[in-house]
């Protein structure tokens, strides 16, 4: 029992103050490891926190535990690193550059090496199935791309004749190239169906018709259409889930996403069903239903 008492749960004392067990609050997250795992990379910030001796200096909660305004989430694989100093992600980890991010915090620069985008022979990005997918990437870059093969054109077109024509059609054909995406359609509905079925079913018209998907691919199918008043600041390359449309005709929006290129792939519907009074029989359908449309 003895040896029970004097085990890593054991006190601090003045020459060394910390536990062997240690509970950290990383941004809300709660993770309890060994003091010898946050000191394991000489050099980084969890060493240098760990190692001093004024243990006051560090921010806790108000439970006790060393407090880490970081992403509570994305500390889970610091600290996976710092037990063995290997990276492994879970397959199209879409969180890398921000995981990136927190390994430069806490200051491991071989896992920010780790994390760095990969570039093949050709000095392009590797096909790395764990990169940042693309709404990670900066909202300039299409911009800068438009450019490049604007000006691409102009010493053709400056030419003249047939030539310089020719040229900017086929620049005018490049800037009207459509991007690949998925947009989800969803909407909210209810009807009445009265006794056994026999009578014709009474709908109500639906509510709001909410849209999911890319920014700039919502922009550009619904244009003026799009209510962005819950989510105004959202950038081009940014999902959303919170636009809706300014009408509440389907047809009207499925119209919009046909002209657009889109096609349906999918849909999904939830039902629930309740009686409308307790002296009818009529019963009140209400529904959820999505449909998921895509652009090659």
């Amino acid at each position: 029992m003895a040896l029970a008492d004097n085990a890593g749960c054991a006190k601090p004392n003045e020459d060394f103050p910390f536990p062997d067990i240690i509970e950290l609050n990383v941004g809300g997250q709660v993770y309890i490891t060994r003091h010898p795992t946050l000191v394991s990379v000489p050099g980084s910030l969890l060493w240098e926190m760990f190692t001093q001796k004024n243990v006051r200096s560090l921010a806790r909660d108000s439970k006790g535990r060393f407090f880490v305004d970081r992403d509570g989430f994305l500390f889970r694989y610091i600290l996976d690193y710092m037990r063995d100093q290997q990276l492994v992600l879970p397959d199209h980890f879409p969180e890398r550059s921000r995981l990136q991010r927190e390994a430069e915090y806490f200051m491991l620069p071989e896992l920010v090496k780790m994390l760095a985008p990969k570039l093949s022979k050709q000095n392009s990005l590797g096909d790395d199935p764990c990169q940042s997918d693309p709404e990670e990437l900066s909202p300039n870059a299409d911009a800068a791309r438009n450019l490049t093969s604007a000006s691409a054109t102009l010493p053709s077109a400056a030419a003249g004749g047939p030539g310089g024509a020719s040229a900017a059609g086929a620049g005018a054909a490049g800037a009207d190239v459509r991007r690949a995406g998925f947009i989800t359609i969803g909407y909210r509905g209810s009807y009445t169906l009265g006794r056994d079925s026999q009578t014709d079913a009474k709908f109500r018209r639906v509510a709001r018709i909410m849209v999911c998907g890319k920014t700039s691919l919502a922009k550009e199918v619904f244009g003026d259409t799009l209510n962005e008043s819950r989510d105004p600041d959202r950038p081009p390359e940014r999902y959303t889930s919170r636009y809706y449309l300014k009408f509440t005709f389907l047809e009207q929006a499925f119209d919009k996403l046909a002209d657009a290129g889109f096609h349906m792939v999918a849909c999904n519907s939830t039902g629930t069903c309740a009686f409308a009074h307790d002296q009818t029989d009529d019963r009140i359908w209400t529904s959820y239903t999505e449909y998921v449309f895509y652009r090659e």
